[in-house]
């Protein structure tokens, strides 16, 4: 499976930014599978898991430090997952990456950086005060 990332830029604080990964070598059958998740790294900090969501949609998971602003969404027909981030702040300004996991974990607290077996090339979003 390839992740192919895009949708990053720069706006101002209260801007909006759709991220969009588009998943290939995977027929629908198979991306509807996965659980996809979305990551950002600011320089100097770790890594940390913002959003993520499972095959039917149905289940899905915000960092606190994102929740009430952004949504994230998939397309099994187009294998596709997106993130819609709105009122950003210069603190949401980082390099985004999608990942994607077929493991199934009840918790999504539970979720660690190495159960994503692939990873997008990440998009860079920057937000200027």
């Amino acid at each position: 499976v390839q992740l192919q990332a895009s949708g990053g830029g720069r706006v101002q604080t209260g801007g909006s930014l759709r991220l969009s990964c588009a998943a290939s070598a995977a027929s629908e059958r198979t991306f509807s599978r996965y659980t996809m998740g979305w990551y950002r790294q600011a320089l100097g900090k770790e890594r940390e898991f913002v959003a993520g969501i499972r095959w039917s949609g149905v289940s899905r998971y915000y960092s606190d430090s994102v929740k009430g602003r952004f949504t994230i969404s998939r397309d099994n027909a187009k294998n596709t997952v997106y993130l819609q981030m709105n009122s950003l702040r210069p603190e949401d300004t980082a390099v985004y990456y999608c990942a994607t996991t077929m493991k199934f974990l009840y918790d999504w607290s539970d979720y660690r950086r190495s159960d994503f077996g692939y990873w997008g090339q990440g998009t860079e979003v920057t937000v200027s005060s």
